[in-house]
């Protein structure tokens, strides 16, 4: 099984005001298992550069969710020759509220500025500290920065969708979510049951759960007439991407809840809607979670044609955990 180290660093966000404007982030490497110098002295371990260039995936944390809680899912992802960005940023989300933020500008989310600038904060810092880690210390020249991946858990994950824009960040491929949706919320000026379109250019994997009590119990915030797990997800695909592609793909995991995603939810920290119980073990939600992201990125950002038929496997066979499975 391939090694996985982290690199750990920080970087300053501009736009925030000081003491919310640093970032802390952790980058997971696939490296050598190798009995160095530097190991024994640093407990730092070399890339293994068999897999290099890297492709990168940035991971976006949900609102008040400690990235920590999806180091599994790095983990995972860089054991197939991935770099994994994860980050904490603890900063006020909204006017008064300190938390641990994926870092979302609210007033590009408003519906005179939507669609016009990015409204991911930390990921111009991010990019211009990996542009760093290119060009010295350990992870220099390994990394493929013209294939950057934007994946995040529900706030985070929204943020992954707006921002794989060409026009913002065309080092950007490719986007996954889980637990999210692009519903527009009222008090940011948008009539109600209204869903937001998205840059519709790259592969696109949506993931939803149908014991989401996060989606279904913050409904009336955005004005939707239905108050279920799945809907705004389901509306998301079908309306806010285009497709034709056959690279836009909608996963929906039977019994799987908001958090699913995580190895364990944090109770210290609130959440401001309550999550339903998943039906199933947490271990096998993120088995097939990271087995079918693995499965998009090696299909569309590393060409791999032997996923191909693993992911259409997939698609047309029936799996105890899976609702549904679609593309288009």
């Amino acid at each position: 099984m391939q090694t996985v180290q982290a690199l750990l660093t920080a970087a300053k966000v501009e736009s925030a005001k000081s003491p919310y404007d640093t970032i802390h982030i952790k980058i997971l490497y696939p490296a050598q298992n190798i009995d160095s110098d530097l190991e024994k002295n640093w407990g730092m371990l070399p890339v293994d550069a068999a897999k290099a260039p890297f492709p990168v995936v940035i991971f976006f944390n949900g609102f008040n969710c400690d990235a920590q809680k999806y180091q599994w899912l790095g983990i995972e992802l860089a054991q197939t020759g991935l770099v994994v960005v994860m980050f904490n940023w603890i900063g006020e989300s909204l006017p008064g509220l300190v938390s641990f933020t994926p870092g979302f500008d609210i007033e590009k989310r408003k519906r005179e500025f939507y669609g016009t600038a990015p409204t991911a904060s930390a990921l111009p810092a991010i990019l211009a500290k990996l542009e760093d880690l290119q060009t010295e210390g350990i992870l220099a020249g390994t990394l493929d920065l013209q294939k950057i991946i934007l994946g995040g858990h529900s706030e985070g994950g929204r943020l992954a969708m707006e921002n794989a824009n060409p026009s913002f960040f065309p080092q950007v491929v490719a986007s996954f979510a889980y637990g999210s949706n692009t519903a527009g919320a009222i008090i940011l000026g948008y009539e109600a049951n209204t869903i937001l379109p998205l840059p519709d250019t790259m592969p696109r994997l949506v993931m939803g759960g149908t014991c989401d009590g996060v989606i279904a119990n913050s409904s009336s915030h955005f004005g939707l007439n239905t108050k279920d797990a799945i809907t705004p997800v389901i509306r998301t695909f079908q309306e806010a991407i285009l497709g034709g592609r056959g690279d836009s793909y909608l996963l929906l995991l039977e019994g799987a809840n908001h958090f699913s995603i995580v190895d364990t939810v944090d109770s210290t920290l609130s959440i401001p809607f309550t999550d339903f119980l998943a039906t199933q073990p947490q271990e096998d939600f993120r088995l097939l979670i990271a087995d079918i992201i693995n499965l998009f990125i090696d299909v569309h950002v590393r060409q791999q044609p032997e996923a191909l038929p693993k992911l259409e496997q997939l698609l047309i066979v029936a799996h105890p955990l899976i609702k549904s499975f679609e593309r288009k």
